[in-house]
């Protein structure tokens, strides 16, 4: 998948930093590391206003459509430290 994942990611960095009418806020990312530094994976903190939202937007990731991931795991997290102002969800 190095092809892959080379070719796309233009387009997957520019969807992090501008999902459409996709109601959620990318706020940390970078690529999961193995032990010998090569990339085992992506890592995504994400701010939305549903569950339901994060997977409609991952579902649209250009990483995603080209099922280059084995597996995606979402799970909730509350951000209790250096967290910066929020933007409102709602407003967007």
């Amino acid at each position: 998948m190095k092809e892959v994942r080379a070719r796309l990611r233009p387009e997957h960095r520019a969807w992090l930093r501008n999902p459409g009418t996709h109601k959620v806020v990318v706020r940390l990312g970078g690529p999961l590391l193995d032990a010998a530094g090569a990339m085992a994976g992506t890592l995504l903190v994400v701010e939305a206003q549903s569950m339901q939202a994060v997977q409609e937007f991952m579902n649209d990731d250009p990483y995603c459509q080209s099922e280059m991931f084995e597996q995606i795991e979402i799970k909730r997290w509350q951000w209790s430290l250096g967290q910066p102002q929020s933007e409102n969800l709602e407003k967007t």
